[in-house]
C-alpha cells in the first residue's frame, strides 16, 4: 500500500494506528491541534484491559514498554457506602487483567515508537471538504492545507471529520463530573488517603458518586459525579475554587468527611467535565476514503473502555489496511463492520447509570459479581 494515510488527532487511538502503519511501512502523518506533547495535562489513570487495550499494544510491539510504566498495586478496589463503610476491600494480588498506567506515560510510549516527523504539532483542523474520487482536503488554522486519499478521524468527541460520514452529534448524558486533586495525600490528607486505599475508590448513590484513583507521587485524583442539567453547573463560579467546591460538596451532605474531603480539600482548582455521548449503536454508510476511530466514532458515557477501544480500533484499522494493500475500501468496510459491532456490545455492558436506583455500593458489587469481575 503506497497511499499515505492522514490521521487527524494524536490521542491514543490515532497514535496506535500510526504505529501499526509504521511497522508495516505504510506512510502516515498525524496532525494534532496541540502545540507539543506537553501542551496540556493528559488525564489520569487508565486501566488497560487484556481483552482489548493490551491486544492493541501487543500488535504494536510495545508490551515491554507498557509493563515498564504499569503502576503496581493500583488494581486494588474499595467500594464504600456514603457513610464510609467498606462493602468491598479488594487488594491487588498481581493477577488482574487491568493494570493501571498514567495516560500521559502511555501516550509518550506511543510517541517514542514513531519516527520523529510522524506527528505535526500545532495543526488544528478547522475545515474538511470532500473532493472527487475519495479524496479530501483538510484546512488547518493558519491557512495550511493537505489533500489526502485516506483520511482517518481520530479527533475525539467533537470530531471535525465525523460530519463527512454522519449527522450525529454528542448529547449531554444528564450528569457531569468535577475533577479534584489531593497532593502528597498520605501526609497532607491521611483520612482521605486511607479511604481511597492503594488503588481505586468508588462510593455511589443514586444521582451522585465519588470515584478516586491513587496516582503517582501519592496523588489522589477524584471525579465527583452529579446528575444535574448543565444549567445547574453553569450557575457555579468555578473561578472561585472554594465557593465551587463548597457548592459541589453540598450535594454530598451527610457523607463521611473522609469522602467529602476529596472534594473540599483539593489542592488544585476544580475542573468541570460535562459528559456527552453519541447515540448508542452509532454507525454510518461507507463513504470512500474516510473513516473514524475512538471517541470520534463511538463516544459513550465513561465506562473504563474508551481508551482501550480507541487503541484497539487503531490497531485493527492498521492491520486491515496492511491486509488489503490494493483495496482500501475493502479494508475500511471490514474494519468498520467489526468496530460497529464491538462498540455496540460495549454500550450494552455498561455499569448502572449514576441516576439509577441500582447505583449503590451493593448494587455495584452485584453488577461486578454478575459480570464475573
Amino acid at each position: 500500500m503506497h497511499t499515505p494515510v492522514t490521521i487527524i488527532g494524536a490521542g491514543l487511538g490515532g497514535l496506535t494506528l500510526a504505529r501499526l502503519l509504521h511497522l508495516r511501512s505504510i506512510p502516515a502523518t498525524v496532525y494534532e491541534a496541540e502545540s507539543s506533547p506537553s501542551a496540556r495535562a493528559q488525564g489520569g489513570l487508565l486501566d488497560i484491559h487484556d481483552y482489548n487495550g493490551q491486544l492493541a499494544l501487543k500488535a504494536a510491539g510495545l508490551m515491554d514498554e507498557f509493563h515498564a510504566i504499569v503502576l503496581e498495586g493500583r488494581q486494588a478496589l474499595r467500594i464504600l457506602d456514603r457513610d464510609g463503610t467498606a462493602l468491598l476491600d479488594q487488594a491487588d494480588d498481581g493477577t488482574g487483567g487491568r493494570p493501571e498506567v498514567q495516560r500521559g506515560d502511555l501516550r509518550q510510549v506511543l510517541l517514542d515508537s514513531l519516527p520523529a516527523d510522524t506527528v505535526r504539532w500545532g495543526h488544528k483542523a478547522i475545515r474538511i471538504r470532500a473532493l472527487r474520487e475519495g479524496r479530501h482536503e483538510v484546512t488547518f488554522a493558519g491557512g495550511g492545507t493537505v489533500v489526502t486519499s485516506l483520511l482517518v478521524g481520530a479527533d475525539g468527541a467533537w470530531s471535525r471529520v465525523r460530519p463527512l460520514l454522519s449527522t450525529a452529534t454528542p448529547e449531554y448524558i444528564g450528569h457531569s463530573v468535577i475533577e479534584t486533586y489531593l497532593l502528597e495525600a498520605d501526609t497532607r490528607h491521611p483520612a482521605a488517603a486511607k479511604a481511597v486505599g492503594g488503588g481505586m475508590l468508588i462510593a455511589p448513590t443514586p444521582g451522585r458518586a465519588i470515584f478516586a484513583h491513587r496516582e503517582k507521587n501519592h496523588t489522589l485524583h477524584t471525579y465527583a459525579g452529579i446528575a444535574e442539567p448543565q444549567d445547574w453547573f453553569a450557575a457555579i463560579d468555578f473561578a472561585d475554587a472554594a465557593a465551587a467546591t463548597t457548592r459541589i460538596a453540598q450535594k454530598f451532605d451527610g457523607w463521611a468527611p473522609e469522602l467529602t474531603a476529596l472534594i473540599t480539600d483539593t489542592d488544585l482548582p476544580p475542573v468541570l467535565r460535562p459528559l456527552h455521548a453519541l447515540p448508542a449503536g452509532h454507525r454510518w454508510d461507507r463513504i470512500p476514503g474516510v473513516t473514524l476511530l475512538g471517541d470520534a466514532a463511538h463516544l459513550a458515557a465513561p465506562n473504563g473502555e474508551g481508551a482501550n477501544l480507541a487503541m484497539l480500533d487503531g490497531a485493527q484499522l492498521g492491520e486491515t489496511l496492511a491486509a488489503h494493500p490494493d483495496d482500501i475500501e475493502t479494508a475500511l468496510t471490514e474494519y468498520e463492520q467489526a468496530m460497529f459491532l464491538r462498540s455496540a456490545e460495549t454500550v450494552t455492558d455498561e455499569m448502572p447509570a449514576i441516576d439509577s436506583a441500582h447505583n449503590t455500593a451493593q448494587g455495584l458489587i452485584d453488577w461486578f459479581t454478575e459480570k464475573g469481575q
